[in-house]
C-alpha cells in the first residue's frame, strides 16, 4: 500500500483527495498540512511514498515549495496539483522534479493515476501535458516575460495591475509589505520593468490586471 501526504491549504481539497484516496484499496493517506512548515515536519515524521502538493500556498509560492520539499528531501516523489492550467505551470513543474502536474479541474482518475505512477517513481503525463511536450520538443516558443512568474509572482502581478498599492495588495493576500516588495522586485528583474507605472501598462496590455 503507497501512503500519502497531502498538501493543501484548503480544507475542502484536502477532504476531496481523502474521500478519493478511501475508494483506492492499494492507497493510504498517512498526513495532512495546510502550509509548507507543517508539511516538512509531517514528512519528515511519516516519510510517506507520495506527497499531492497544491502549488499555491500561504508561505511560500508555487514551485519554491517544490524546491523546498526537494531540497529537505531529495528522494521525494511529488505530484503537483495546481487551480492553474497546463499551459502555464505544468512544464516548469516536471523540470523542477514533480513527477506529474494535475489540475484541480481534471477528473479525480487522473490524480489516482498520477498518485500510482508516483509511488513506483514513474511520471505520469495527462494527455494535456504530453501534447505540452511535443509542442516544445517540436517548436520550442518565445514566452512573453509575465510566464516566467510563479503563481503568487502572478497574483501580485494582477493586483498591482488593478491599481492596488503595496500596502493593499499585502492585505489582500495575507502577507507581509516587505514580502509585496520582495515578490516585486523579482517580478521586474525578470519582466525587465524598472516600475509600478511600468508594471501596470504590462498587465493591463496582456489582460494581467486583476
Amino acid at each position: 500500500m503507497s501512503r500519502l501526504v497531502i498538501i493543501d491549504d484548503h480544507e475542502l481539497i484536502r477532504e476531496g483527495i481523502k474521500k478519493i484516496v478511501r475508494a483506492c484499496a492499494d492507497l493510504k493517506v498517512a498526513g495532512e498540512a495546510g502550509d509548507l512548515r507543517q508539511a516538512l515536519a509531517l514528512v519528515a515524521q511519516v516519510r510517506p511514498d507520495v506527497v499531492v502538493l497544491d502549488i499555491s500556498l500561504p508561505d511560500t509560492d508555487g514551485l519554491e515549495g517544490l524546491a523546498e520539499l526537494r531540497r529537505h528531501f531529495p528522494d521525494l516523489r511529488v505530484v503537483m496539483l495546481s487551480m492553474h492550467p497546463e499551459e502555464r505551470y505544468a512544464l516548469a513543474a516536471l523540470r523542477a522534479g514533480a513527477l506529474a502536474y494535475v489540475c484541480k479541474a481534471s477528473v479525480s482518475t487522473d490524480l489516482v493515476e498520477a498518485v500510482r505512477k508516483a509511488a513506483q517513481g514513474v511520471r505520469w503525463l495527462g494527455s494535456r501535458v504530453a501534447r505540452l511536450l511535443v509542442q516544445e520538443a517540436s517548436c520550442p516558443p518565445s514566452a512573453p516575460p509575465h510566464h516566467l512568474l510563479t503563481p503568487r509572482e502572478g497574483e501580485i502581478v494582477a493586483l498591482i495591475g488593478a491599481g492596488l498599492q503595496v500596502k493593499q495588495v499585502a492585505a489582500e493576500l495575507g502577507i507581509s509589505i516587505s514580502s509585496v516588495n520582495t515578490y516585486r522586485n523579482r517580478i521586474f528583474r525578470k519582466m525587465g520593468l524598472s516600475s509600478n507605472a511600468a508594471l501596470i501598462r504590462y498587465a493591463l496590455r496582456h489582460g494581467l490586471a486583476g
